[in-house]
């Protein structure tokens, strides 16, 4: 990297090699006569079998060289426990540690975007961009022996884009019994999730490449040896950004014209951007560049004697996440649990399988999934029961976003729940150290965990710089359950999982009778229910929302076209942009928005 004219300037510059910012470099530089320069934090960790291997993925959190490693402070709904936030600090960004669970959303869920003040933002506009990420692989005849899998439309299978999308040969009994109890609770899946508008149980695709059983992430994929030979495309990793450069002598909106970067070795330059400068680097760390730089609320810049470039409170706020409440089951005796990866001697006899030619559990995910409309300790309770819940929260519909919530929970056809089936017991402890905290298996019986999530959760947090110098981490406030409503859908979707679990259901017959549960609790009632929740809630890493799109006077920091407000060369592309948090797992969203963005940007490279 040495030899890098940084002194010449770029068309473009990505602040940020994550999901979306490799995704933004590579459609760039499909046209050679644009220069792209992406500038990484983390390193590229593209040989490294830690990241590769999705059996491994414990072994990369809270390790520095891997993970930015965040923490909540205490939170009051939540027992005062710390909840830790994951975040990828290496090329690729999060798509290098997450689960590579590949969800997509719903329907109503993105048309509500374009309700929020985004009207070129819906469902149909962002659906071929869906596709448009990933090549998806044909389910292997064992998976399609073991879970039927006939929902699946073949016609959403066209594209073929740098993800590698598979299933799994590994499924088993616990993934079956979880289809089959579903379908007996009368959430049978009869649509394909991919298109917009599914619920019940059903099999989750995964990005793995099936051909290597190794993880296929936005650096395998969208910086692949070929890509990553362009000569018009520079990429600077353990580099960090440290502001965004403003020209204001217009008097008008703030021109980006480059950002100050410090090299590994500490070293203070300034790279120019010609066209744009492209901010990149996730919802946590993207405000806080835009704060940094002087875009933000007036109040926390002076605070911190940061000159007041464009004024904007709404930046880092709006924030975000799922959250997902997780109860460990002990499993009957020869049923399959993760557990087993305790014993170092099963972990290196899987190594070895592993090892020749991706055989065996390390290179699979056998994570299922299930989507439901608002369910409790009944089941799918009715729309009388639901108006009756919803009566009692009318402050949570106060603004046009609450509104727009409250149509999607109403909904019968909208996904207000999405529960996980994961295939090991999480220990949830007041403090953990790293997100490898919860998943590293301490207690000698083994077990799977049902996971409950709300898909469109009322409450918002926040995210702000707590210093000028960029080396300061953010402070990530989530405020859980700030508003009560979350509680109360989150009690009623853990009431359900004892619906679930009964010993009746295909699913509690893999569970071992009078066996115990992580937390020790039942949930025959709400008051129990709750304290579940406030025992075993945490995050699913699907932070959104900081940097918002929406117009400027209803909340938004970057417009339809990603521009951030009173600027000009200047936007934010990644998972900070999304004003209302997706239905399922983000992975496949990200993705969307970037491949969208990288057309609005050479559309708009081909006016100017």
């Amino acid at each position: 990297m040495a030899s890098v004219n940084l002194d010449q300037p770029f068309d473009y510059i990505v602040v940020g090699g994550g999901t979306a910012g490799l995704v933004i470099a590579n459609r760039l530089t499909e046209d050679s006569n644009v220069r792209v320069l992406v500038i990484e934090a983390g390193a590229d960790r593209t040989a490294d079998p830690l990241v590769l291997t999705p059996g491994l993925v414990a072994a990369v959190y809270g390790k520095d060289e891997y993970d930015w490693n965040f923490s909540s402070p205490p939170q009051p709904t939540l027992n005062n426990r710390c909840i830790n936030q994951a975040r990828g600090k290496m090329l690729g960004g999060s798509s290098g540690l997450n689960f590579m669970m590949l969800l997509y959303p719903s329907k109503g869920n993105i048309d509500a975007w374009a309700a929020l003040g985004n009207p070129s933002w819906n469902y149909d506009t962002l659906a071929p961009y869906l596709r448009k990420f990933a090549t998806v692989h044909a389910p292997p005849q064992s998976a399609r022996d073991l879970l039927g899998l006939t929902y699946l439309n073949k016609e959403l299978a066209t594209g073929d884009g740098p993800i590698q999308v598979s299933y799994s040969e590994g499924y088993g009994v616990t993934n079956k019994a979880w289809l089959e109890t579903f379908a007996s609770l009368g959430l049978e899946i009869s649509a394909d999730p991919r298109d917009g508008n599914a619920l019940g149980g059903f099999q989750n695709h995964a990005s793995i490449d099936p051909a290597t059983h190794t993880r296929s992430y936005a650096t395998t994929g969208y910086y692949s040896p070929e890509v990553a030979k362009r000569p018009n495309l520079v990429v600077l990793t353990e580099t960090l950004v440290s502001r965004i450069l403003f020209d204001t002598a217009s008097g008008e909106d703030a021109i980006a014209t480059g950002v100050e970067i410090i090299t590994k070795n500490g070293e203070k330059k300034q790279v120019s951007a010609g066209s744009e400068v492209i901010l990149a680097a996730g919802a946590l760390q993207s405000p806080q560049i835009l704060e940094l730089s002087g875009v933000g609320g007036r109040e926390l810049l002076e605070k911190h004697n940061i000159p007041v470039v464009v004024e904007n409170p709404n930046v880092g706020e709006h924030v975000q996440d799922h959250p997902i409440v997780c109860q460990s089951f002990e499993v009957a005796d020869g049923v399959p649990s993760g557990d087993v990866l305790r014993d170092p001697n099963v972990l290196q006899a899987l190594m070895g399988m592993y090892q020749t030619g991706g055989a065996g559990p390390l290179g699979q995910s056998v994570i299922s999934v299930a989507y439901t409309p608002v369910v409790d300790g009944s089941g799918v309770v009715s729309a009388e029961a639901k108006a009756e819940l919803l009566a009692k929260h009318e402050s949570s519909f106060a603004t046009p976003e609450g509104k727009v919530l409250r149509s999607l929970v109403e909904s019968p056809t909208e996904a207000t729940f999405e529960y996980l089936l994961f295939p090991s017991q999480v220990v949830i402890p007041d403090r953990p150290t790293s997100m490898a905290h919860y998943i590293t298996p301490v207690l000698p019986e083994n077990y799977i965990t049902v996971m409950t999530i709300i898909n469109q959760p009322f409450s918002r947090g926040k995210v702000h710089i707590t210093s000028a110098d960029v080396k300061a981490a953010p402070l990530w406030d989530p405020r859980y359950n700030a508003d009560p409503l979350d509680m109360e859908l989150l009690a009623r979707g853990v009431q359900f999982v004892e619906r679930i679990v009964d010993p009746a259901t295909p699913f509690g017959q893999v569970l071992k009778q009078g066996g115990k549960r992580q937390p020790p609790l039942r949930a025959d009632d709400l008051e129990t229910a709750r304290e579940i929740v406030r025992q075993r809630q945490i995050s699913v890493f699907h932070v959104s929302g900081s940097c918002a799109m929406r117009p400027r006077d209803r909340g938004g920091v970057v417009d339809e076209r990603l521009r951030v407000h009173g600027t000009r060369r200047l936007r934010v592309v990644d998972a900070s942009v999304i004003p209302l948090e997706p239905v399922g797992n983000i992975q496949s969203v990200v993705y969307a928005i970037a491949e969208r963005a990288a057309d609005l940007i050479k559309e708009d490279r081909t006016r100017d």
